[in-house]
């Protein structure tokens, strides 16, 4: 008789590990089912268990422990999930609401281009990577002759604007159109690496095939937040 119950509890014990495994399984891949219900089951499967362990051979303490740790753990990492998963969600609702907020401002993004209209001034930007002690512009037409160059003088790190008064090298006036600039900067013997900024216009945002946001900001290819170098 004692063999009968013995072998009903081994029965039960591997049951219960082997509805463990499957709970795991079932979380890794997706599937939809209630860490509650699971809970519950568990518990039913647990009970039935002690009701029909052996007296004179019982479950092993360590082994219920073990079983009750597993089934905990995989309740705690489906509320973690959700957590995370919350916090994802509000951290992308609010990079919506910061970049709605640029709809309309100009800011500065990387790129070459100036476009010049008659009897105006354009601007443009550069980022230096260190500070340099020289920093010069060559503005060009699109036969990719210079028509402007400007010295900048010393400049420290970071970013920072100029402005193009529309004039050529001749001091006359610079024909209306799109115009491109490179930049030059150096400290001593070396030259740093210098990122020509453009002047553009934020008309929209987008959202991405992953929930982050980019934004429409006209001709070029949309850009993320931290693309965007300075707010005018």
């Amino acid at each position: 008789m004692s063999t009968v119950s013995s072998s009903t509890s081994s029965t039960t014990s591997t049951a219960s590990s082997d509805f463990i495994s499957s709970l795991q399984t079932r979380k890794s891949t997706g599937t939809t089912n209630s860490v509650d219900d699971a809970q519950a089951k568990f518990l039913k499967l647990l009970t039935e268990q002690l009701k029909n362990q052996d007296p004179l051979n019982p479950a092993d303490n360590a082994q219920m422990t073990s079983q009750m740790a597993q089934i905990n753990m995989v309740d705690g990492i489906d509320k973690l999930n959700s957590t995370l998963n919350t916090l994802l969600s509000n951290s992308q609702s609010n990079d919506v609401l910061e970049a709605t907020a640029l709809v309309g401002k100009n800011v500065m993004v990387s790129g070459s281009s100036l476009s010049l209209t008659s009897g105006s001034k354009t601007y443009g930007g550069v980022e230096l990577p260190s500070a340099a002690d020289k920093v010069t512009v060559s503005i060009k037409d699109a036969n990719g002759l210079e028509v402007r160059k400007l010295e900048l003088g010393a400049q420290q790190a970071g970013v920072m604007d100029f402005v193009w008064d529309g004039l050529n090298n001749s001091g006359t006036a610079a024909a209306t159109g799109k115009y491109s600039f490179s930049v030059t900067a150096t400290q001593g013997t070396n030259t740093l690496k210098a990122t020509p900024l453009q002047l553009t216009t934020v008309n929209s945002v987008l959202r991405t095939s992953t929930g982050g946001v980019s934004l429409d900001v006209g001709g070029t290819s949309p850009v993320s937040m931290s693309d965007i170098k300075q707010i005018l």
